[in-house]
């Protein structure tokens, strides 16, 4: 009888793309625990990442990130994990979690991401301080950088 190797996936894309929701639906799916990076980070840290940002710098944040993404993969044989949106940006992180499973792109348009994001403002308080506009062209110009790392993924929706 062949090994069944273990079933992780990571999904990946920007933020307000639906990773937690599609995740989710997919842990249901394949009967899988649904984990969420940032909730694990605020956990493990006992404090939220905006807390984290503000006290400790991206920088802290990021190594702490890619610390507890390796701690999940270690810890866990099979999962849906939601990552942060910057999370395939940093580090090796995007080329390791295709080593440890299949990552899902899901590719939202900027579109809809900003409309989903002027609704979130209140849950975002790192863009609060953007108008309509301003919001639309950081959406876009962001995405755009971070796309080379999300077309990495395995998969893409």
């Amino acid at each position: 009888m062949s090994e069944v190797k273990s079933m992780k996936y990571f999904i990946v894309g920007y933020m307000a793309s639906g990773k937690s929701t599609f995740g989710k639906e997919l842990a249901k799916d394949k009967g899988l625990p649904f984990l969420d990076l940032d909730e694990s980070v605020e956990s493990r840290e006992g404090r939220s990442i905006s807390e984290i940002f503000a006290k400790e710098g991206e920088e802290y944040f990021r190594k702490r990130e890619r610390e507890i993404l390796h701690e999940i993969c270690n810890e866990t044989d099979e999962f849906v994990l939601a990552t942060g949106g910057g999370t395939p940006c940093f580090f090796d992180n995007m080329d390791y979690m295709n080593q440890e499973g299949t990552t899902v792109f899901l590719n939202t348009s900027s579109l809809v991401i900003v409309d989903r994001l002027k609704r979130q403002r209140s849950n975002r308080p790192l863009l609060a301080m953007y108008s309509d506009n301003e919001l639309e062209f950081f959406v876009r110009e962001h995405l755009e950088s971070r796309l080379p790392f999300y077309l990495k993924a395995k998969e893409q929706i």
